[in-house]
């Protein structure tokens, strides 16, 4: 679920190298428009990776989606996810498509949820309806039809994958789906409980925007037409922790890790590389930078960058090789042929912001320092958010309200992100305080 340029660059790529006998495939479905679909269904899902170092290209025709399918297309969804040779779902749908809430509940206050909780509600009472004319929108709905199909079939169990940037993505989306499958039908709920795995992972590849550019660089590099090529950086990274009860491809062929306990590996991708990617998504925007190279090439955001990592790091265990890391992420960061754009980074400043930087703040302030590193990036967003530029974001209703308050804006702002925040005088000081630097007329 999920049929973006990531999950081709990254998910289509591992399973297309470790499959050497042909054993899988990939029906890959869309989330919020059909697009990629339309363009890789004609290609029979066949698509140009072009791997981008500092110094070249080079390209590899990815053979692993077997079917490109538009998202809204229930009938297909549901047929393949009550087969018996479906072994496991990927989900990348960025943190905000789940539509839940931070304790990983379903979202009430999200018009989409709550009608598809009515349509599951009438739909699931017994067998599954001959249409589903009107049915599920948000991701967990359509995956939870997709299983109350599957439980129905008898056809066994099945892993569930998260892809994208959260803590514990694993539990996170096990709690979303029993949350809402007790709200429909609980005995699909008991089922998935029993029979379906939650891997958690962690996953790391920069893969900016498909360019027009990069569809002539896909055909001189294979001689090709390609309407759906992904530019991504030759570095990949991909740790997993969970069961696979009907099977998995060899992932580890191509470089995946299996491992026990995936917290540490999570934390220091969401903190050092995700975190600095949002620290310089506002702060480098505010100086004028549109890009993730352009920025780090700017001693000021670099020395933020390298405080951010340091108060971080601070917060990480042995074993992490963080020096290295670092280093590596500060090489990947320059690479200026990968024009990984801030706008296109800053998008749901909430939801990213409260993993990649609140837990270094209440980390910090417990430890007795400012978080003045991490503060900065809160900070940079709340400027960016008052002087009213363009944040795409799924809280804007919320955000709407904050500016829109009687009250201190920065205040509710902070609230959204984190509540505990939002109770320490010295942390809003410091936000309100770089935000007053970018700002000084509005803050």
């Amino acid at each position: 679920m999920g049929l973006g340029a990531f999950s081709r660059a990254h998910q289509a790529w591992y399973t297309d190298v470790a499959d050497e006998t042909g054993e899988w495939g990939i029906a890959a479905f869309t989330g919020r428009n059909a697009t990629a679909a339309e363009e890789l269904a004609p290609q029979d899902g066949l698509f140009t990776l072009i791997e981008r170092s500092a110094d070249r290209d080079t390209a590899t025709i990815v053979s692993s989606i077997v079917e490109a399918v538009d998202g809204a297309n229930l009938d297909r969804f549901v047929d393949l996810l009550a087969a018996p040779s479906t072994a496991l779902v990927t989900l990348t749908v960025t943190e905000a498509g789940y539509r839940l809430t931070a304790n990983g509940q379903p979202n009430r206050d999200d018009a989409a949820v709550n009608d598809d909780i009515d349509w599951l509600s009438t739909a699931l009472g017994g067998e599954l309806p001959e249409s589903f004319a009107g049915g599920p929108v948000t991701t967990l709905g359509r995956l939870l039809l997709g299983l109350h199909a599957r439980r129905l079939a008898g056809a066994g169990p099945l892993a569930i994958v998260p892809c994208d940037n959260m803590p514990d993505n694993g539990p996170f989306v096990r709690s979303g789906i029993l949350a809402l499958a007790q709200l429909v039908n609980p005995e699909t709920g008991a089922w998935i409980a029993e029979e379906v795995s939650f891997v958690s992972t962690s996953v790391d590849r920069i893969t900016p925007k498909t360019t027009p550019a990069d569809v002539e660089t896909a055909v001189s590099l294979t001689g090709f037409a390609d309407q759906a090529p992904v530019v991504t950086e030759p570095f990949r990274d991909w740790v997993l922790s969970g069961a696979f009860p009907a099977g998995r491809p060899q992932w580890e062929k191509a470089g995946a890790r299996f491992v026990d306990e995936i917290e540490p590996f999570e934390r220091r991708k969401l903190w050092l590389l995700n975190g600095a990617h949002s620290l310089l998504a506002y702060a480098g925007r505010l100086r004028g930078h549109e890009t993730v190279a352009s920025a780090i090439a700017d001693p000021e955001c670099r020395t933020w960058v390298t405080e951010y990592w340091d108060a971080a790091s601070a917060h990480l265990g042995e074993g992490l090789d963080l020096e290295n890391y670092r280093a590596a992420l500060l090489e990947r960061f320059e690479n200026a042929r990968i024009e990984h754009r801030l706008a296109q980074i800053g998008m749901e400043g909430v939801t990213k912001l409260r993993v990649r930087a609140a837990p270094i703040i209440l980390a910090e302030r417990a430890a007795g320092r400012s978080g003045q590193a991490a503060i900065r990036a809160i900070g940079a967003w709340a400027a960016l958010v008052i002087s009213r530029t363009e944040l795409p974001d799924a809280a804007a209703a919320g955000i709407a309200a904050a500016l829109a308050s009687e009250g201190d804006i920065v205040t509710e702002l902070i609230r959204l992100i984190d509540p505990r925040l939002a109770e320490d005088a010295a942390v809003l000081d410091g936000i309100r305080s770089v935000a007053k630097q970018a700002l000084p007329t509005h803050a």
